[in-house]
């Protein structure tokens, strides 16, 4: 009689575990629209064959990141809209993503982990070697106002 009520019970459980609201506080993968931390960029990461890879979908501004409220003059004189600067992401387990960032800015590639930490939060970790020698940046999704321009 008592595994009987507990039935209903667990399969209720189950219910909720399996449910959209618990799965969409799981981060999702780094796929989609994002503006870099510096405020500069959009970029649109989709997939690339069997990679993921992200590209300059629009220009927002061109703020320096090694000098803060300085404009930058970057070493790549190509226009950034449409140039690849994420390539060869490749899922490395726990969420994480492994591969590589240009920045125009000095015009060298780095390795790079992204991570998505929320569905609106994304975070980009470009580094020389291990990722202990590196810098993250924040990257967030864009807000309506910001898609519609």
């Amino acid at each position: 009689m008592q595994a009987n009520r507990l039935a209903p019970l667990l399969v209720l459980a189950a219910l909720v575990a399996a449910s959209p609201l618990t799965q969409a506080q799981q981060p999702a993968a780094p796929q989609g629209r994002w503006i870099t931390e510096s405020g500069n960029l959009e970029v649109e990461i989709t997939p690339c064959g069997a990679a993921l890879c992200g590209k300059v979908v629009r220009v927002l501004a061109n703020r320096s990141m090694s000098g803060p409220g300085a404009e930058m003059t970057p070493a790549d004189a190509r226009p950034a809209l449409g140039m690849e600067i994420l390539s060869g992401l490749q899922p490395a387990g726990d969420g994480e993503f492994q591969g590589r960032i240009y920045n125009r800015e000095n015009g060298k590639t780095y390795s790079a982990t992204l991570r998505a930490e929320a569905p609106d939060q994304l975070l980009v970790r470009g580094y020389i070697g291990l990722p202990l020698f590196g810098k993250t940046q924040v990257w967030r999704r864009p807000t309506a106002p910001e898609a519609a321009r």
